[in-house]
């Protein structure tokens, strides 16, 4: 069949949201909309109710500014962590790859992007001021600059590190084993691990 001849204008509907989706093309997205078709109808309901459920209660913890359930998220909330260190992150799935390591045992901050100058994403855009702010009450002893080592990672690692660097505060960042260019999401969990573990002072890495 044709898939840009549909026999139904409902189906087209669901296949142009479908490939709406990152990586989906129109076929892949056709493919997946003719499965949930196959499926009995309270599991295509269970299936839709779920997402307009994450999209209309999901919150961003006040803290660190993950996503929760709650307005402090689990791990900002968990008593055994380590709130004298925190790592700066660009996302969520940064802090679910930093978590499957199990090589880490403190709080987090996540940015919600870096700077990016070509995509119009500046400082003013991500959630830095927040960890200024947080680094200000004096409860922190060490941020871990964390971010992906692209052109655009270490600008945000850099423009952090000076506003960061007056304070009582140690910077560190991820030890180079994770390549330059590569994205933490994308790093296997041996090797983020390894980089967290064997995390450097900041400023003995800038020019590296």
């Amino acid at each position: 069949m044709n898939i840009d001849k549909y026999p139904s204008r409902l189906l087209e509907n669901a296949v142009n949201e479908f490939s709406k989706l990152p990586g989906i093309g129109r076929k892949s997205a056709l493919r997946l909309v003719l499965h949930l078709l196959r499926q009995n109808p309270e599991q295509v309901e269970a299936f839709g109710h779920s997402l307009i459920q994450l999209r209309k209660e999901i919150k961003h913890c006040k803290v660190c500014h993950n996503i929760s359930d709650s307005d402090i998220c689990q791990i900002c909330s968990n008593p055994a962590k380590n709130n004298s260190v925190v790592c700066v992150v660009e996302n969520i799935r940064d802090v679910m790859s930093i978590e499957n390591t199990q090589q880490y045992n403190g709080l987090y901050h996540v940015l919600g992007g870096i700077i990016s100058p070509m995509d119009g994403i500046g400082p003013s855009d991500l959630e830095i001021e927040s960890l200024v702010k947080r680094v200000e009450k004096g409860e922190i002893v060490e941020v871990i600059l964390a971010l992906s080592t692209t052109m655009e990672g270490d600008t945000t690692n850099f423009y952090i590190f000076r506003k960061l660097k007056d304070f009582e505060v140690k910077l560190t960042t991820l030890a180079r084993g994770v390549s330059i260019g590569d994205e933490l999401e994308y790093t296997d969990e041996i090797t983020l691990g390894r980089s967290l573990l064997h995390r450097v002072p900041y400023e003995s890495s800038v020019g590296r």
